[in-house]
């Protein structure tokens, strides 16, 4: 099977962000308040609705709910934030791995591609997760292709140049792929995304349960120029899992032959959920937007010069740092929750 469409870069022209809000109490628990007034924030900030006509000028929020009873209560805390509420089942909010990914082509339009999903390596199986991207490839009207690899979204980083980013972690880790080798699954990564050029770094932040998701280690801010961490806090304990994966980019070359060009911002450091666990904080979790770029963060003292670090490589964007510990404490941030639908 060959897939003539391809994913494009995260700063490509977007025509909707797909969310799904935070509902589930037995996951959340005292968090659930804290989780939605984040995600609250989160939209504002990508919808950026005009203050007099309250029209989206960012882009559209397609969110799902669960039920009318949900959807009341997510109209009632948006307010004024336009969006548009699509009622599906779904396990938790995390789109990024549980909607399809959005692909285009110069002239066939729009279409959607997924990956076998297990729940993370066996994790975490929530009811209604993986029902969620065909419902929403129905609902977009676009072509589903269907790939026989294991892999979740936020595994996988493209610059819509033919270049994708992954971990061996996440994708060669035998609790997804034990049958496939490493050319096996470029050749799938070449094959759903469009690519020609697989870069792979090896593993992730500490107790990061996705198995080292690409989207707390390094992004693309433009062709040929990513950004990841380095480590400020002397007891940062993410300091030489960091500094690997900047030295491995630094030796990467693109998939035009560039040698990448690398930008690193400072790490949050250890930030602790209510237990005192570390958690897998992560600055390079952003998702950039039509007009803003939404920066994730911890209340850490590297908080205001991460989000200087990362506005100074989008000068067309606004870029807004938020709040984003509560949803943390589940699991992930800004760019595990949001999915891009490209604009064609």
């Amino acid at each position: 099977m060959t897939i003539r469409f391809y994913q494009p870069a995260e700063w490509h022209p977007h025509s909707a962000c797909w969310l799904a809000f935070p509902s589930h109490v037995e996951l959340w628990d005292d968090l659930l308040p804290a989780a939605r007034a984040e995600f609250v924030e989160l939209c504002r900030a990508i919808a950026d609705p005009d203050p007099v006509t309250g029209e989206a000028r960012g882009e559209q929020l397609e969110i799902l709910v669960l039920d009318a009873d949900g959807q009341a209560i997510a109209e009632q805390m948006l307010g004024t934030i336009p969006a548009r509420f699509h009622h599906h089942a779904f396990g938790d909010i995390w789109m990024r791995d549980i909607a399809p990914i959005f692909l285009v082509h110069p002239t066939e339009g729009l279409a959607t591609v997924r990956f076998q999903f297990n729940g993370w390596g066996d994790r975490y199986h929530l009811p209604g997760d993986d029902t969620v991207a065909p419902a929403i490839a129905r609902w977009v009207d676009a072509p589903e292709f269907t790939i026989a690899l294991v892999a979740e979204g936020g595994a996988l980083e493209v610059d819509g140049e033919g270049t994708c980013l992954t971990t061996r972690q996440c994708l060669l880790n035998p609790n997804r792929n034990p049958h496939l080798t490493q050319d096996e699954v470029e050749r799938l990564l070449h094959m759903a995304l469009g690519v020609s050029k697989v870069i792979w770094l090896q593993e992730g932040l500490l107790n990061d349960h996705t198995d080292g998701h690409i989207d707390t280690l390094a992004r693309f801010v433009a062709p040929g120029v990513v950004v990841c961490m380095e480590a400020q806090d002397p007891n940062d304990p993410n300091r030489d899992t960091l500094n690997q994966v900047a030295t491995d980019l630094a030796k990467a070359t693109d998939a035009s032959g560039r040698r990448l060009h690398v930008i690193r911002i400072p790490s949050p450091g250890p930030v602790l959920d209510h237990q005192g666990n570390l958690m897998p904080a992560s600055y390079v979790n952003f998702y950039i937007g039509n007009r803003s770029v939404v920066v994730p963060t911890y209340g850490t003292a590297y908080d205001d010069a991460a989000v200087a670090a990362i506005a100074s490589c989008f000068p067309t964007r606004r870029t807004i740092g938020l709040s984003a510990k509560a949803i943390l404490a589940g699991g992930g941030a800004f760019h595990c929750i949001t999915q891009q639908q490209p604009s064609v």
